[in-house]
């Protein structure tokens, strides 16, 4: 499975359950509506009061869990970021297209966004025989 058979499975999807890692060191995880880059990076709005937000701004690294429908799921891991001025311009634009009603959430108070860049994903789809399993890896980006 390839980096665009990736991307098609992703854009199917709407949710995702993102995990990260609280300042005590527990794991905390999080329904969040998705979109996606064709890079495959994974983009969700957030309030800035959220454990999410805290958790990622403080410890980037991550996973997300997307599917589950039909025994086929990717497990992602990943490094997110909070993307600023023309840069969360096109990443919001991403969004929008994905959730029309997004651009009624601007002007909420503490409304952001993430993006996480992926660094490792398991594709799984156990609904065939033999079931097909693949894994991706990223470079690390700066």
């Amino acid at each position: 499975m390839d980096q665009a058979a990736i991307y098609r499975f992703l854009a199917q999807h709407r949710y995702a359950v993102v995990s990260s890692i609280s300042a005590t060191g527990s794991p905390q995880s999080a329904l969040v509506g998705i979109a996606v880059t064709p890079a495959l990076e994974i983009i969700f709005d957030t309030l800035s009061t959220t454990r999410k937000y805290s958790n990622l701004t403080a410890r980037p690294t991550c996973s997300l869990v997307i599917g589950w429908e039909n025994e086929q799921t990717l497990q992602f891991e990943g490094t997110a970021f909070e993307p600023k001025g023309e840069e969360l311009a096109q990443y919001r634009q991403i969004y929008f297209e994905a959730w029309p009603d997004g651009p009624a959430r601007i002007s909420w108070p503490g409304i952001t966004w993430l993006v996480v860049r992926p660094t490792w994903l398991r594709f799984s789809d156990f609904n065939q025989n033999p079931p097909l399993i693949a894994e991706l890896e990223f470079p690390a980006q700066p």
